[in-house]
């Protein structure tokens, strides 16, 4: 499928929903289908043996685990620091 006609790259546009003049449909053809001829270049690759890479840093897990802080304010203390409440509930301008 290295060398796409004009129809390939028409078909294309349609389901990318763009609209190509002719001179773009040609240049687009010449340069999609030299596109995938570099690509088909993976095919002669002799790849058995190999297994399959998903990552290459050789890092397992970079996230942390959850930790309890225990030096946390109560309710009521970040309540009293709050501008304006309504009982439990922090009063924040309406935002449209």
């Amino acid at each position: 499928m290295a060398n796409l006609k004009k129809d390939d790259i028409r078909h294309l546009a349609a389901l990318a929903r763009i609209t190509l003049s002719p001179d773009e449909e040609g240049m687009f053809s010449t340069q999609l289908s030299s596109i995938l001829k570099y690509v088909e270049q993976l095919n002669a690759i002799d790849t058995t043996g190999l297994e399959p890479t998903s990552q290459v840093t050789g890092l397992s897990s970079v996230s942390r685990s959850d930790q309890e802080v225990s030096d946390t304010m109560s309710t009521n203390e970040l309540l009293n620091q709050t501008p304006s409440r309504e009982g439990d509930n922090i009063m924040v301008p309406k935002v449209i």
